[in-house]
């Protein structure tokens, strides 16, 4: 554990917002494959790195992306819809969390505001997170919504907003994420970023003010019982 881990989880926040795609749910890997059948819909082949490039994006900055990279960006409506139809497709099968998030979840449930924000539809959170039995954890869930001026990360709106519904000033509030797009979109929504997964290349760890390897590291389940017994107030 680092020593920016062990500042980061010295303290105490007053809600927590958490990513769902590759952080609570196992649905990166859905993504991928839709990414790669969307591009096989119109016999093209994703040019090398990709993956990296797309991970963590709304699916609309997707699809453009995806267009701009085979320099056919007629094709950027086309491949947004192919993307989304086979995501969905995908993700009805029966969901799987990440290592550690349905213990962490409820550990967490009840002693301090839980939200999500997330870059996917919220008919996508919502059916992952209800079948995963968690959904009922989270006071709060927030999806991109240009009707309301929300826009995806990297933009910081679905986090602050999400801050702004837990009752607490943004950095009063720890973000969880898995993908340096959402760690940029918490960071500058104001709130303590808590990096999940491998940990990215070169310098793109030290965007988060902490990083573990995943949601049932020993240090996680340490620090969340010391906030006490569900319903007690954390400290401040």
């Amino acid at each position: 554990m680092t020593t920016s881990n062990h500042d980061l989880l010295d303290w105490s926040p007053d809600a927590v917002v958490f990513d769902c795609d590759g952080t609570l749910m196992d649905s990166e890997r859905h993504w991928q494959e839709a990414r790669g059948r969307a591009f096989q819909d119109y016999g093209l082949q994703p040019p090398p790195g990709f993956a990296e490039q797309a991970l963590g994006r709304h699916y609309e900055d997707c699809g453009r992306l995806m267009a701009q990279s085979v320099q056919k960006p007629e094709l950027t409506e086309d491949l947004t819809a192919a993307l989304l139809d086979h995501f969905l497709e995908l993700v009805t099968d029966q969901p799987v969390t990440m290592p550690g998030a349905v213990r962490l979840v409820r550990q967490l449930s009840g002693r301090l505001p839980l939200a999500v924000a997330s870059n996917c539809p919220r008919v996508v959170v919502e059916g992952s997170l209800e079948r995963a039995g968690l959904l009922g954890h989270f006071q709060h869930l927030v999806v991109p919504d240009p009707g309301d001026r929300v826009r995806p990360k990297p933009h910081p709106d679905v986090y602050a907003v999400a801050a702004r519904l837990c009752g607490v000033p943004p950095h009063r509030a720890l973000a969880v994420e898995d993908s340096l797009t959402g760690v940029e979109a918490a960071r500058r929504a104001g709130l303590r970023v808590l990096g999940v997964g491998p940990r990215p290349q070169g310098d793109g760890a030290t965007r988060a003010h902490g990083w573990v390897q995943a949601l049932d590291a020993p240090e996680l389940l340490t620090w969340v019982q010391a906030f006490g017994s569900p319903g007690d107030a954390p400290d401040s």
